[in-house]
């Protein structure tokens, strides 16, 4: 900790000489790299590094005042920093909350390296990140971890303390990383079940403003597992609905408030998740808009295009939620991507120069009878804040895939695992679809849900089905994709014990799916 004392007395003052940068006065009195350190969006010569001075982290402004501060980064080859092959220093400045993001190159392409940051004599930890493999490299094989959708009141983040442990390159976080809401109160489940909080909320229940989402974002990385595993381990970052707005989309609100109103919090939002991810200046927020979707390759095995299913959407039918399919399912001009990021993710589909083809996204891309009793409905349910609900594109986008024989789609959101085939509008399997769990939210869950015997004797395209909590890791291979589900037995206590529940494997040249 840095006392005022060893601040004035120190050859720091030098630092914050300028007007522009921090004066002494208004120097913290705590530990400044409380929300600590993460790494993300990795490319063959480099990648982002970041931190959040805050020594006051529930503080409007973090403690921090509204100067600048010069933060110094190192980048080594080694744990100890014995090889020091890059350094510099960024500018922490209070229009962003203080975040740094210092997006390195000139690096060795597929090696891990260590990191860290410091000011005025203080010291981050250290950081572990990883390039990827030189452009037009045969690396024989890639493993990487999936997780997102952490709800701080309803568990523990129990996953992100064992997912720090696992060896692999990268995770794909598909988003959900904070929620808007929360309460004393219990919460409903999807399920009808009642969830009590275990942790609260700080700040405002409901979140309005940048300040609302600065004070949410902080609760959520002042958690030790979560940092744990972001220092671990680059991030792929994305981002769903919670980050805003239950089942937010384009400039859309959940409730009845004007499209130029809500647009006012849409911006507040995106800014507080850029000021607290790993990732490039290219995703920084423009005129209440941020370009999330990118795409990365792992040499010529896999490239992995990551979509944003929220920004370009048009409004969900039918008044949203689960019900029977209405007419407008099949509105011809309804989006999910928008016409430049499909013609994107179409072009990088046909470029087939990598030998997988993985899509990491938000929503369930199959169409699923949601039907949980025999006699629920007349006919077939669904979930309308999902591809299913989207029929025209979702079938413009299949029909892509046919023929490929390796595309892999990676989902989060539902809170359970599912293991499903892909089927074009000829009933034909075209893709594999691997859904992942959520970390926390929902509580510590169960094997099965109520009804899902009737969703999988409903769905033959769906293999298999869990609602317990975890993550999984993905092995790829020239000849195939392996998913291991790991699940937590528990996630209300932070205790809770890991194992593989399941794995389900893709085979490369035909979409399938075997288990074990």
């Amino acid at each position: 900790m840095i006392s005022r004392r060893r601040f004035v007395a120190g050859s720091a003052v030098s630092l914050f000489a300028a007007p522009a940068i921090l004066k002494a006065q208004s120097l913290w009195r705590n530990y400044p790299f409380s929300l600590g350190v993460a790494s993300g969006d990795p490319a063959p010569d480099g990648f982002v590094i970041w931190t959040r001075l805050a020594p006051e982290p529930m503080a409007p402004d973090g403690g921090m005042g509204i100067g600048n501060a010069p933060v110094k980064w190192e980048i080594a080859t080694d744990d100890r920093f014995r090889e020091v092959v890059a350094r510099g220093e960024a500018l922490a400045r209070p229009e962003l909350a203080h975040s740094v993001h210092v997006e390195v190159t000139g690096l060795q392409p597929d090696r891990p390296y260590w990191y860290r940051f410091e000011i005025l004599g203080e010291r981050s930890l250290r950081g572990r990140a990883r390039t990827l493999p030189a452009a037009g490299a045969s690396p024989a094989s890639l493993r990487f971890g999936v997780a997102g959708c952490q709800h701080y009141e309803e568990g523990y983040f129990t996953a992100f303390r064992h997912l720090a442990r696992e060896d692999v390159a990268f995770v794909y976080h598909y988003g959900d990383y904070i929620y808007e809401y929360g309460g004393d109160d219990p919460r409903v489940g999807r399920s009808g079940e009642l969830i009590e909080p275990v942790r609260l909320h700080s700040g405002r229940r409901d979140l309005y403003d940048i300040t609302d989402f600065r004070q949410r974002y902080a609760q959520y990385k002042m958690d030790a597992d979560l940092q744990r595993a972001h220092a671990a381990h680059p991030f792929l970052m994305a981002l769903d609905d919670h980050e805003v707005q239950n089942n937010w989309v384009g400039d859309l609100s959940e409730d009845d408030v004007p499209p130029e109103v809500f647009a006012l919090k849409r911006a507040h939002a995106f800014q507080a998740w850029y000021e607290h991810m790993p990732v490039r200046r290219s995703s920084l927020p423009r005129g209440g808009a941020m370009q999330l979707h990118r795409s990365l390759k792992w040499g010529n095995l896999a490239e992995i295009d990551l979509l944003d299913t929220r920004q370009f959407r048009t409004d969900q039918p039918c008044d949203d939620g689960f019900k029977t399919v209405c007419a407008e399912v099949n509105a011809p001009n309804a989006q999910v991507l928008g016409a430049e990021q499909e013609a994107w993710l179409n072009r990088n589909l046909a470029s087939r120069d990598t030998r997988w083809n993985v899509i990491a996204q938000q929503v369930m891309m199959m169409s699923l009878d949601r039907r949980r009793t025999p006699d629920e409905a007349p006919s077939k349910v669904i979930n309308l804040d999902s591809w299913a609900a989207y029929e025209v594109p979702r079938q413009r986008l299949l029909a892509r895939m046919r023929g490929l024989d390796n595309v892999v789609v990676l989902t989060g959101d539902e809170h359970q695992n599912w293991a499903g085939l892909l089927h074009d509008d000829r009933d034909r399997p075209v893709a594999a679809e691997l859904v992942v769990t959520s970390a926390s939210s929902g509580g510590d869950g169960e094997d099965q849900r109520r009804g899902s015997d009737v969703i999988l004797a409903n769905n033959p395209q769906l293999k298999w089905v869990n609602s317990q909590r975890g993550y999984a890791v993905m092995d790829v291979n020239a000849e195939r994709l392996t998913a291991d589900f790991m699940v937590l037995d528990r996630v209300r206590t932070p205790d809770g014990t890991l194992s593989k529940r399941t794995s389900w494997t893709v085979p490369h040249g035909r979409p399938d799916l075997v288990q074990g």
